[in-house]
């Protein structure tokens, strides 16, 4: 089965609580598979390296229903525990609604849900909102609380005695503590590479969820097991839920529908069998960390060679490259080395004259542009392969997009659609003359005019560069075209 943690609304302490359990799992030296809600890239790293697993995204806007239950089904077979983090408040989903969110994800996959709740400013006031919580959603089951941020012994005592007529199972009680805080900065929690006391933060959540939490009552409902959750769920069957419908969540809209991986093999252009391994350069450092494993793992699937590189410390790409793929992360705090590792700046620039396929999404774009301004306002020169540079601001764009290729691409053709996710505080200081995308944000719940569409992205020479995150998942097209480009460019190599 498995289970989901969630919060009441977003900073209430729902990673911490995820952190301390899979940390406390780790210390007994027991397997758990751990998920997402959403897009985020970052809390999945710190589920990465605690659990020695990759963390799976489960996310209904960028895939599909169907996806997450098969995504979710996979991946937890083989281990003993299931978590699943939740995403902002229980009921936040997409433009307002429920699309996306994490009572989605856990009428879908069927999972119980433990709701931490803040109680830092918190006493009798506590039952209503564990009640309402409870009877929002009737098909949401919340089984059990966490009581994060307790201040002392008698605050404890008081929060007990609030609860105590709803018969609502207490799971743990944390204390409040700054020690168990992770660092933050403008996009979020710093990420995992950049902490060199991360052992350290993890042994102590990891002692203090042994200490603070009612494993009794977890480890049964951890349990992965071996059900399904694959077959139809009468919360997401369209004639009983018109969330599923298209007409009122664009994110299920037949146009946008996705290929079966079950049914890969059916996909795969005929270029890319039987003709040796791609050799597909991957961007991986502490500036360049933003993929979803879905993605890499279709690559190899479809039969690529995943070669890490790492523009802050190589001097030169690697050798007999036959593509290229240059994800999101933290090019803006790294631009100073960024810009002093000249040599692969160079061979980069030069590689990429040359026809090189190269996929770079938000950060990856950043870094192919003629220069990056940064948070203090230096500019610091990049790679010089794309007509724009970028700048840093004060103005977090973030949201889901559904975005339409104006032109084809290396990764899709013209007029084809699909959803994205956008999160980055730079801009690109120059439109390009051929936008890759025309892009519109996710409609708001009940908003009776249509978003605004926008412009985005550039498609120069054999780059696709662009600020929108894609998750190939349910779409192994997107791959497929992309690495039948790279064969094309070996093939035509000297």
């Amino acid at each position: 089965m498995g289970l989901i943690i969630a919060g009441e609304r977003s900073g209430v302490g729902k990673t911490t609580v995820t952190l301390a359990l899979l940390a406390a799992l780790r210390q007994w030296g027991e397997g758990v598979q751990a998920f997402k809600v959403g897009p985020d890239y970052i809390d999945p790293m710190f589920h990465r390296v605690l659990t020695g697993r990759d963390a799976y995204n489960l996310d209904p806007v960028l895939t599909s229903e169907d996806y997450v239950r098969r995504c979710y089904d996979q991946h937890r077979r083989d281990t003993p525990y299931a978590l699943v983090e939740g995403v902002m408040g229980l009921f936040d989903g997409a433009g307002g609604g429920d699309w996306g969110s994490t009572a989605h994800i856990a009428r879908l996959l069927n999972l119980p849900v433990v709701l931490v709740v803040d109680c830092g400013r918190l006493s009798r006031s506590l039952a209503a909102i564990v009640q309402g919580y409870r009877h929002l959603d009737p098909q949401v089951q919340v089984a059990g609380v966490v009581l994060n941020r307790v201040g002392s012994d008698r605050h404890r005592a008081m929060l007990l005695s609030a609860l105590a007529p709803l018969h609502i199972p207490v799971v743990g009680i944390l204390p409040r503590d700054g020690a168990v805080t992770l660092p933050d900065r403008h996009l979020g929690l710093v990420p995992t590479d950049e902490l060199p006391d991360l052992p350290q933060r993890f042994d102590y959540l990891a002692t203090l969820g042994q200490r603070c939490f009612d494993w009794d009552w977890l480890r049964p409902r951890l349990a992965a097991g071996a059900n399904s959750v694959a077959a139809t769920n009468p919360a997401t069957d369209p004639e009983t839920n018109p969330a599923t419908d298209p007409e009122t969540n664009p994110a299920t809209d037949p146009e946008t529908a996705a290929i079966n991986p079950e049914h890969l093999d059916e996909t795969i252009s005929v270029p890319l069998k039987g003709q040796g391994r791609i050799r597909l350069g991957i961007a991986r450092d502490r500036a360049f960390n933003f993929y979803y494993p879905d993605n890499l793992d279709l690559l190899a699937r479809l039969g690529a060679e995943l070669v890490p590189w790492s523009p802050l410390g190589d001097a030169t790409l690697p050798q007999n490259l036959d593509g290229l793929y240059l994800g999101g992360g933290f090019p803006e705090l790294f631009a100073a080395a960024l810009a002093q590792n000249q040599p692969l700046r160079e061979d980069l620039c030069q590689r990429l004259a040359t026809g090189l396929p190269a996929l770079a999404e938000c950060g990856g774009l950043m870094y192919l542009a003629r220069s990056l301004t940064d948070l203090d306002g230096h500019s610091w020169p990049m790679v010089g392969a794309l007509p724009t540079a970028t700048t840093m601001t004060e103005r977090l764009t973030l949201g889901y997009r559904r975005v339409t290729a104006c032109q084809d691409s290396i990764l899709m053709p013209q007029g084809s659609e699909i959803w994205g996710h956008e999160f980055h505080r730079s801009v690109s200081t120059i439109a390009p003359l051929s936008p890759l995308y025309q892009t519109q944000p996710y409609p708001i719940s009940g908003e009776k005019t249509p978003p605004a569409l926008t412009l985005e992205g550039w498609h120069w020479k054999s780059i696709h560069a662009s600020y929108v995150h894609l998750h190939w998942g349910d779409h192994p097209q997107l791959p497929t075209r992309f690495l039948t480009h790279c064969r094309q460019y070996h093939q035509n190599s000297p």
